[in-house]
């Protein structure tokens, strides 16, 4: 029997022009060789005072790889296409395919210092270790585990934090960690039952953070801390009452949406078979999602 859906039906209020003008932007991002723009200017700039061996080829050109490499695109394909370009656009010397393969793996990820009091979520996913079925793990028992990670995203669907570890990361100390590091940054968190603990509750009171946790069923009402105040409240008006007080709802933009977004376009597979090289590779999938929504 399929279950009645509670609350309003969802309206689509999208304005669809505006959003077709934002995928073809995506476009312009992949495609947009603006490294040509100020290569001299940068290598300048990025040899000065610089001890060794001088760089040949500009940062801008790196990312520009390093977004085509998160699309699904091989090394030596990448290092086609520059070749493409320079006949077409240079000339410009080629860098090869393993100098681009460092330059990625070196390359500094980071997500720009939201400012304001914001309502923010925290959540782990999975990506795959590899393109392995189902049916090798069970037949032949070749098992590379996953890299898991946690993001802590705000409500309009922006990255604001991120961590990544293997399959056996805590998901809910690492969260409250990313609450500490950015709690002037945070008026309201939203998580799901599996943070629903002392720990985190208790954090949240020290920073004055409102907690948006869901209760457990069968959790325990007694007790004089915060948990057991908010396990009251919850259960004395129930979860819809709760989930509509607390805009629970929010949590899927902030948390759920963006792996959605992050594996559709980037999918959910991992080439590299380092683990700093793998915690890395899931990283820039991230990264350039998040360069992806600062340019809309």
């Amino acid at each position: 029997m399929k279950k009645k859906r509670w609350g309003k039906k969802h309206k689509d209020n999208r304005d669809w022009k505006r959003y077709n003008e934002k995928l073809i932007r995506r476009g312009e991002f992949y495609v947009n060789p603006q490294f040509l723009d100020n290569w001299r200017s940068e290598i300048q700039k990025m040899n000065r005072r610089k001890v060794g061996q001088p760089y040949a080829y500009p940062e801008s050109l790196i990312v520009f790889l390093a977004v085509l490499w998160s699309k699904g695109f091989d090394l030596r394909a990448l290092q086609g296409i520059v070749q493409v370009l320079s006949k077409k656009l240079g000339p410009f010397p080629v860098i090869s395919f393993s100098q681009i393969r460092r330059r990625i793996l070196s390359l500094s990820i980071s997500f720009k210092r939201q400012s304001g009091a914001m309502v923010v979520s925290c959540d782990g996913s999975g990506l795959k270790a590899g393109n392995r079925g189902e049916w090798i793990r069970q037949k032949w028992k070749v098992r590379r585990g996953w890299v898991k990670v946690v993001i802590m995203g705000n409500v309009q669907g922006d990255i604001m934090d991120i961590r990544i570890g293997n399959e056996n990361m805590d998901e809910r100390a690492t969260a409250r960690g990313m609450i500490r590091k950015n709690h002037k940054q945070i008026k309201k968190v939203l998580l799901d039952g599996f943070h629903d603990c002392n720990d985190t509750f208790d954090l949240c009171t020290i920073y004055k953070i409102e907690p948006g946790i869901k209760i457990r069923e069968n959790a325990i009402e007694k007790g004089l801390g915060p948990r057991p105040r908010e396990v009251r409240q919850y259960k004395k008006k129930g979860y819809k009452q709760w989930a509509k007080e607390k805009g629970y709802g929010y949590r899927w933009p902030a948390s759920e949406g963006i792996f959605s977004a992050v594996k559709r376009m980037f999918g959910e597979g991992i080439r590299s078979h380092r683990i700093r090289n793998m915690y890395h590779e899931a990283g820039l999938k991230f990264w350039v999602y998040q360069q992806l929504r600062d340019l809309s």
